[in-house]
């Protein structure tokens, strides 16, 4: 199960959440979209706020060599 980046500040600015950076799509998506559909959106959500994938968060090039 992937849990929703909902932080309930839902307020759209420039067409994504304040809270969550979805668009209004990816929300409007997210109770029926698959797991692998929901992680596609979580990448483009840590994209647009210049984090790291979900998963890779504090990983380093050393930890993926190990």
């Amino acid at each position: 199960m992937v849990n929703s980046p909902c932080i309930n500040v839902c307020k759209m600015e420039e067409g994504l959440c304040a809270g969550c950076f979805r668009t209004l799509d990816e929300i409007a998506r997210w109770a029926n979209a698959g797991d692998d559909e929901k992680r596609l959106i979580l990448a483009a959500v840590a994209q647009r706020r210049g984090q790291p994938a979900p998963g890779l968060a504090g990983r380093t090039a050393t930890d993926e060599a190990a």
